[in-house]
């Protein structure tokens, strides 16, 4: 596949009553085909395992991701935010309805700020204001899961809908979004535009993410 290319999502457009199935088939994905084995490796890299961190999820979405640091560190405390309130219903903790753009915490308010499948939504020019965003109001690190951009995971959805379910905003908005995705140098390339020290990114295949963790500024 080529460069990223960005195309308007069907998800944020949706009432809550249509959009819920695409929220469930999205923590399916993370579940099943490698969203939480990427995320195990990400924080047993980055996260001791009896350290008592403040982690802040950034577009938390159903708060799957966040219920899983929570079981991998019990002693951790996770923020769930998302700037669509509804999403937020099952997540179990704090709660936050803001813009991640514009975060509304203080500098330096968390030890780490976390987030999955999200900066993909984004251009190049806004995934380095996030990721300076975030690095503003770590203590220290942002960590980062994202799409791999590659032709499986692009036509996984639309292909196995018949076998496996697949809401039809899941076939449609699954195709964009890896469209839209990275390959790690660019990310890595990214988080170092916006401030972030020594990012390191890895990829996984077969789950075909990209799992980055970067340090912050004093």
């Amino acid at each position: 596949m080529g460069g990223r290319v960005l195309k308007p999502e069907i998800l944020d457009t949706l009432p809550a009553e249509q959009a819920r199935p695409n929220l469930i088939d999205l923590a399916r994905i993370n579940r099943r085909w490698g969203g939480l084995s990427t995320l195990r490796k990400l924080i047993a890299e980055n996260i001791p395992e009896h350290e008592d961190a403040s982690v802040l999820d950034v577009g938390a979405a159903s708060g799957d991701m966040g219920a899983e640091i929570r079981a991998l560190r019990p002693r951790a405390r996770v923020t769930s935010l998302d700037y669509i309130e509804w999403h937020l219903e099952t997540c179990p903790g704090p709660r936050v309805a803001g813009d991640a753009f514009v975060l509304p915490f203080r500098p330096k308010s968390f030890d780490y700020v976390f987030n999955s499948l999200f900066l993909h939504h984004f251009t190049d020019r806004q995934v380095v204001d996030l990721l300076a965003g975030f690095g503003a109001v770590a203590r220290r690190g942002v960590l980062t899961i994202d799409l791999l951009r590659h032709p499986v995971p692009y036509y996984f959805i639309s292909k196995t809908q018949w076998l496996l379910g697949w809401h039809p905003v899941s076939v449609y908005d699954g195709a964009i979004s890896v469209e839209a995705a990275f390959k790690s140098s660019e990310l890595v390339a990214l988080a170092r535009q916006a401030g972030l020290r020594e990012p390191r990114a890895r990829t996984y295949v077969p789950a075909f993410r990209i799992a980055m963790s970067a340090g912050v500024s004093l």
